[in-house]
């Protein structure tokens, strides 16, 4: 339950570069597992991550508050009884009763691969909160959301490790237990859903990328893998799919845990129809209507709907991304996990970003393929000192070359990232990049882009 594309996790005994999207679903579908995470070090930030350079603190662990703005692997955090590795992030500006996020790493990966592959530490350091990055030490890399131990309160496996961490950092930060939610991709999509329905008490929201309904995945044989499920043909009806999560702590009466749910339609590792099966299970779980309070594409390509209330904050979101595969969650998603969670409205003020932006393309097309050029200005009145931007090919195109930036992935949502060279944009000035594409009728430019999160006009 990987993200596909061409770069690889790998490790070094120095350091952990890791990649949300590289050739993880082939990985996964052979089953050519990572091997296990190590102990504390220093953690490398990925290419293209936007938060700083960690030092892992001194000695094995950190047993009391984890040094600031630094990746740390804390042990001894609780009961585990998984072995899992538990890697916090605390920023320099975390508030007084910070809130906890918990961000769950696909299979094949690691709390610092997710670290470094996503947005979230930059984030905190922007509204204050700490990051939970829970990190599998099986071979798989998978986390367990099949075992009967899993899908109960207090049954063992991960999820008590899990909840034992987020115990861990509300004692040491008096975090606000009202404040906890829960984000994964793939494998910690699954978990997401997982942790939920055991912790309804623990959690208040929850955002899952590509995954599937609790319970979608459970086994009788010890397996990690059920096909059936992984390829779309489990069904149950709202009141089925509800109860399964109501079982997993019996006589419980309290508020359920919002969800965000997020799937792309050629999706070939775990089968779109598990979208369908998510929203039936969580607008049951909450009380919700089936039937949409609210519907909208805030991205091309992109439909959203919200069930049971139509602001950010419905109990339950989704969106579906056409035409995009397993290989899902790209730069700016994370900004918008906030939005539904509610933290980017409390904690220090925002760093400043761009007050407003241009994009300028061009194409130039033949029977298959194009050339793109691309133009960013910044009509801001501030630098923009990094900067990624976000935009959606239309139907049938696929980058096949680039310049001036680096294009992930290939077709479907894309993200470039600058290069060293031209990183900074200051106020009305701009960059060019550029790329090419193969098409399959639709020569089309993009419709809409984003830069560091903020859309842009278009010309």
């Amino acid at each position: 339950m990987s993200a596909t594309g061409s770069n690889t996790a790998r490790r070094t005994s120095r350091s952990v570069l890791a990649v949300l999207f590289g050739a993880l679903t082939s990985l996964l579908a052979t089953m050519l597992l990572a091997a296990p995470g190590a102990s504390a070090r220093a953690e490398a930030t990925a290419p293209g991550a936007s938060h700083r350079t960690e030092t892992a603190a001194p000695g094995a662990a950190a047993r009391a508050a984890a040094p600031a703005a630094t990746l740390t692997e804390v042990t001894d955090f609780g009961s585990n009884p998984s072995n899992l590795q538990m890697y916090l992030y605390v920023p320099d500006s975390v508030t007084a009763n910070p809130a906890i996020l918990v961000a769950v790493h696909y299979c094949t990966g690691s709390g610092p691969a997710m670290h470094s592959g996503t947005e979230y530490a930059s984030l905190a350091d922007r509204y204050g909160f700490i990051v939970v990055y829970p990190s599998v030490t099986r071979a798989s890399k998978c986390f367990d959301v099949s075992s009967p131990q899993a899908l109960r309160r207090g049954g063992g496996s991960d999820p008590v490790g899990i909840k034992s961490m987020v115990d861990w950092t509300t004692r040491t930060y008096s975090a606000d237990t009202s404040r906890v939610f829960a984000t994964g991709i793939s494998s910690g999509a699954m978990m997401t859903n997982v942790l939920l329905g055991d912790y309804p008490d623990v959690f208040a929201a929850g955002a899952a990328f590509s995954g599937v309904p609790f319970g979608c995945f459970a086994t009788s044989d010890g397996s990690e893998w059920n096909s059936a499920c992984s390829g779309g043909t489990v069904t149950h009806t709202p009141q089925e799919w509800g109860d399964l999560v109501r079982a997993a702590y019996p006589g419980y009466t309290g508020p359920r845990p919002r969800m965000q749910l997020w799937h792309g339609t050629e999706d070939d590792v775990l089968r779109y129809p598990n979208f369908g099966e998510e929203i039936k299970q969580w607008t049951n779980v909450l009380g919700v209507s089936q039937t949409p309070a609210a519907t909208d594409s805030p991205v091309s390509g992109w439909t959203r709907t919200r069930y049971g209330a139509t602001g950010d904050r419905a109990p339950v979101e989704a969106i579906s991304l056409q035409g995009v595969g397993h290989n899902l969650y790209s730069y700016g998603m994370a900004a918008r996990v906030l939005t539904f969670f509610g933290l980017d409205s409390s904690g220090p003020a925002p760093q400043p970003q761009p007050g407003a932006c241009k994009v300028t393309v061009t194409t130039s097309a033949w029977s298959t393929g194009l050339t793109a050029s691309v133009t960013i200005t910044n009509t801001g009145t501030t630098p923009v000192n990094g900067w990624q931007l976000g935009f959606t090919l239309p139907a049938g195109q696929t980058v096949t070359n680039g310049w001036g930036a680096t294009y992930t992935p290939a077709n479907g949502t894309v993200t470039a990232t600058n290069a060293a060279y031209n990183g900074t944009i200051a106020p009305g000035s701009g960059v060019t990049i550029g790329y090419q594409a193969g098409h399959t009728g639709n020569s089309a430019a993009p419709a809409a882009f984003s830069l560091n999160g903020t859309a842009c006009a278009v010309s």
